[in-house]
């Protein structure tokens, strides 16, 4: 009986002593898991942020009217870079004549009669175009 007694005590001893040791390491667990939730909602909200700098609204791309077209078209036929007639459309014709004008001007050659190309050619912008 008193070996009985003795072991049972042996044995509440060391499972005292292995629960000891096994608890701290329960605590480490749980504060490394909200460590890595805590980084998680960081690193989401930070992607959030990121997320909405770059999905500003823009505004509304430039777009010359008709009537500037036509004048623009004019002012390259007395340049020489446009031999065709004042339609108010930009077709291909008068796309190469606007890159022609832009690359003599100095201008950033795109092509298309955008704000910097009608300023040059003092071509007057609308009340639309002065607020993009």
């Amino acid at each position: 009986m008193r070996n009985l007694t003795l072991a049972l005590a042996l044995s509440l001893v060391l499972s005292g002593v292995a629960w000891a040791r096994t608890t701290p390491l329960i605590g480490q667990a749980q504060n490394a898991n909200a460590n890595k939730n805590a980084n998680a909602n960081k690193n989401a909200n930070a992607n959030k942020n990121a997320n909405a700098a770059t999905t500003r609204r823009r505004s509304a791309p430039f777009r010359a009217t008709r009537d500037q077209i036509k004048q623009a078209q004019e002012i390259l036929k007395q340049r020489g870079f446009y031999t065709g007639e004042a339609t108010g459309r930009l077709d291909p014709a008068t796309r190469a004549a606007l890159r022609k004008y832009q690359q003599a001007e100095g201008l950033r050659v795109t092509g298309t009669l955008n704000r910097e190309t009608l300023e040059k050619m003092n071509i007057a912008l609308t009340e639309r175009q002065k607020g993009n």
